[in-house]
């Protein structure tokens, strides 16, 4: 019995490592910025909007290009690595991801809107 509870404590440790490095390297990745810091500098920049085509044309912050997180890996050359990039997604989970991608590519101007869209309250279209 005191076997399965070592097993049990070791495993949450690895766990809690593995997630402590994980929220650094994303610090290190890509910088939060509330909606009022993004609505500062995305029109400078190249804003992403990494969610699927549906979603997407369901409503997306006005100048936004839609490179899903599914085909990133295929597509994200169309992004210019010598600019800002600004990633938003639903809820900032497929954007974290995204923005840790792109640093493994060279990527170095990375931001993400904190909260996603979902919490985005400035002008939006929709298809």
């Amino acid at each position: 019995m005191l076997d399965f509870l070592y097993i049990i404590i070791a495993v949450l440790v690895i766990f809690l490592v593995y997630a402590g490095i994980s929220a650094f390297r994303l610090k290190k990745a890509v910088t939060n910025l509330t909606q009022e810091q993004f609505i500062e500098g995305y029109r400078k920049a190249q804003l992403i909007d990494v969610r699927e085509p549906k979603e997407f044309d369901g409503g997306h912050i006005l100048g936004a290009r839609n490179i899903p997180s599914s085909q990133l890996r295929q597509r994200y050359k169309e992004i210019r690595p010598d600019k800002p990039v600004y990633l938003y997604c639903q809820s900032s989970a497929r954007s974290a991801r995204a923005a840790m991608f792109l640093k493994k590519k060279g990527y170095t101007q990375i931001h993400q809107l904190q909260g996603g869209f979902r919490g985005w309250t400035g002008k939006i279209k929709s298809k």
